[in-house]
């Protein structure tokens, strides 16, 4: 006869590689995720999150920020800050993610996110590829966010933190509908790019922006091709954050500690 089989609940196997590293002695462990690597307007938002352990069951449903619901995002929003150890959340305006380029960008705000938590990490969970110069130690977990409970938390605060910036852009600049798609290149975005022309708010070494800057329809960007960073993705996959998903980081090795300007949100 086959023994029963065990039932492993998602929540705790998402807890179970934090776990291991804490029993070791590498805690306390933080997840780093970004929101909005995939949109040509706005700006990075990149975040590191400690969860306590043993807190697995206050955090049952934890996943990937995009599987979420948005009043399921904003209910774990707040959760994670009244219970997690420590987090922080660095912002990179567009303007530097022009100047550095989306990747470079993105590398220097999760570094600078870690080096800003107050709890000192003892090891460094990120979603999907590696990254060096945290001043511990490091790895890269495949669909992070979906395998490990800091990194799933650290994908919450990121993309609620630039929602929520996206929404009061709406209101300084409702043509473009940022409320709508939250900066990413959907045709409802593209239609304001081509009729209005670009904000300052959008990311100008975006192919799609640049053409639109001069005059050029952005339409000519055919759905789903990438142009320097972005693809071109519906309401939906926008609304949720699926278009990050689709963006492959180019290959640049390594980056230099220089600091960058950006704002950030505790």
């Amino acid at each position: 006869m086959q023994p029963p089989r065990a039932i492993v609940r998602r929540s705790t196997e998402s807890w179970a590689l934090q776990s291991a590293l804490e029993r070791h002695g590498l805690g306390p462990v933080v997840g780093v995720d970004e929101a909005g690597r995939g949109a040509c307007a706005g700006p990075l938002a990149v975040a590191a999150c400690i969860l306590r352990p043993g807190d697995a069951r206050r955090f049952e449903g934890l996943t990937d920020s995009k599987l979420l619901t948005r009043d399921e995002r904003e209910d774990f929003f707040r959760l994670i800050q009244r219970r997690a150890l420590d987090h922080r959340v660095v912002l990179v305006d567009p303007p530097d993610v022009d100047r550095r380029g989306v990747h470079v960008a993105n590398i220097d705000g999760m570094r600078r996110a870690v080096a800003r938590l107050e709890v000192r990490p003892g090891y460094v969970l990120t979603d999907g590829f590696p990254v060096t110069g945290f001043g511990v130690p490091s790895l890269a977990v495949p669909k992070g966010d979906l395998a490990a409970a800091c990194v799933a938390a650290a994908s919450v605060l990121a993309k609620v933190t630039r929602d929520r910036l996206m929404t009061e852009l709406h209101e300084k600049y409702p043509e473009y509908r940022f409320d709508l798609h939250k900066g990413y290149c959907t045709p409802t975005h593209g239609a304001a790019l081509a009729e209005h022309g670009p904000c300052p708010d959008h990311r100008f070494s975006f192919v799609n922006v640049a053409a639109a800057a001069r005059g050029r329809s952005p339409d000519g960007v055919a759905a789903g091709v990438r142009h320097n960073g972005a693809v071109t993705v519906d309401d939906a996959s926008a609304e949720s954050g699926e278009a990050d998903e689709l963006v492959v980081p180019e290959d640049l090795g390594d980056v230099e500690d220089a600091p960058a300007e950006g704002g950030e949100a505790r």
